[in-house]
């Protein structure tokens, strides 16, 4: 069964750092690009980062570039997402996205920044 789990989601202050995590299981993750896509309340899906099959390519959303760092680790089949500075335009549900021959989503993980 395939599964994408994604954690490390919660509240945070204004200014602060989180670290969200995906945990891959049920398919090969190392061939597979990720992606962190969010969800903000009353809006659209909007993309935020993708990182390629070995990691050693990433790219951001202008609106994180300088704060967010993804990153994997395929040993251990899980992405990450360092977030500093966060601000409360950064409060969405963030989720994990594995593409390659199939397109994976797991079930999100809700950063909470208030104003």
């Amino acid at each position: 069964e395939v599964q994408l789990v994604e954690s490390g989601g919660g509240m945070v202050q204004p200014g602060g750092s989180l670290r969200l995590s995906c945990a891959a299981s049920g398919f090969t993750f190392s061939s597979y690009e990720m992606s962190w896509v969010r969800q903000a309340p009353g809006k659209g899906p909007e993309w935020v980062s993708d990182i390629n099959t070995g990691g050693g390519s990433t790219y951001y959303a202008d609106f994180v570039k300088g704060r967010f760092t993804i990153s994997r680790d395929n040993a251990k089949n899980t992405v990450y997402l360092q977030m500093n500075s966060l601000n409360p335009e950064d409060t969405a549900v963030y989720y994990c996205n594995a593409r390659f021959t199939n397109s994976y989503w797991g079930q999100g993980t809700q950063l909470t920044v208030p104003s």
